[in-house]
């Protein structure tokens, strides 16, 4: 009896397999990581689109914006609009870390060297156009985060689902409407991600090759903190004014005549005017939340993210 060939998988396969493991895996990690954080993200954003009319009936803190929430919105409404920002990291995480890694295989050379301009360049590259891809989700999820404000203003829903938001905002804007702030939102992406992921992969194989330190939980959470930190910092400002023009969609459509309140004209337009009108230090507005939030988000993430590969037998970040 002949014996039985046993067909071997091919390298495309393999390779496909890898794609799509690791794709999975950066979803799941990211989907643990903005539950567990979600509320300090509202918070942000509600920190984020008071201006300078805000008074003592807006608090500018971040416990009491998050304390004023959960009491007249309920405790529900710090996780309002998480289903669109989980819909958008499997779209932006795994875009993002995919390309990464992409491009981190591709250019470093003979001797496994991938310098730091490179790894900026590929964090910026990754994080603009990861963000491109997802921003309909991420228009989404703002309009959902300030639902629960309109609510107190005694002004009626807008929204009754994810899905009921982004046809209806289909509806009222087109295809093209759904991109709306997205200049700003892939500039905070490409910003926010040159940091992060750079800052994580330099700062991780540094200590690997400077210290006693083994590929661990201890290695990992140092590189986390770093990244989240300075991704922060970074990114803020860029956050700030993508919030801003994204939040115009809410008081234009309470009125007959949009254009006569549309406040920015651009992302330039905005960054200048909130710096004349408002002062430099209000571009780092709910930067404590953004921290505060960043920090775990980023060790959750890139914890669980390399513990699943370690697991799946997938080789570490």
């Amino acid at each position: 009896m002949p014996p039985t060939l046993i067909k071997e998988p091919s390298s495309t396969s393999q390779s496909v397999a890898n794609v799509v493991l690791k794709y999975s895996l950066s979803c799941c990690a990211a989907t643990v990581a903005e539950t567990v954080t979600y509320p300090l993200d509202i918070t942000k954003t509600r920190l984020q689109t008071s201006g300078p009319q805000a008074t003592a009936r807006r608090p500018r803190s971040m416990l009491k914006v998050t304390y004023n929430i959960a009491r007249h919105e309920g405790m529900m409404s710090l996780w309002q609009g998480v289903a669109p920002a989980i819909y958008r990291h499997f779209v932006y995480t795994g875009i993002r870390m995919g390309v990464y890694e992409v491009i981190r295989s591709n250019w470093t050379d003979s001797t496994g060297h991938f310098s730091f301009g490179d790894s900026l360049f590929a964090g910026l590259f990754s994080g603009a156009f990861a963000q491109f891809v997802a921003s309909p989700a991420d228009l989404v999820k703002v309009q959902m985060q300030m639902e629960g404000l309109r609510a107190r203003q005694k002004l009626p829903p807008r929204f009754h689902s994810t899905w009921h938001a982004f046809t209806s905002l289909y509806k009222m804007n087109g295809f093209r409407g759904l991109w709306i702030g997205w200049i700003p939102n892939c500039q905070r992406a490409a910003l926010l991600n040159m940091a992060d992921l750079a800052t994580y992969d330099r700062t991780k194989h540094w200590i690997l090759r400077n210290t006693n330190l083994s590929d661990n939980f201890l290695t990992h959470g140092c590189a986390s903190a770093c990244s989240g930190f300075s991704a922060a910092v970074v990114s803020t400002p860029a956050d700030v004014v993508k919030t801003r023009i994204m939040d115009q969609l809410r008081h234009m459509h309470d009125h007959d005549k949009p254009h006569e309140v549309k406040i920015y004209k651009g992302s330039i337009d905005c960054l200048t005017h909130i710096i004349r009108t408002e002062g430099f230090w209000a571009l780092y507005r709910g930067f404590l939340p953004t921290y505060v939030r960043m920090a775990p988000w980023s060790l959750t993430f890139w914890i669980s993210y390399e513990k699943i590969r370690y697991l799946t037998g997938a080789s570490s970040f």
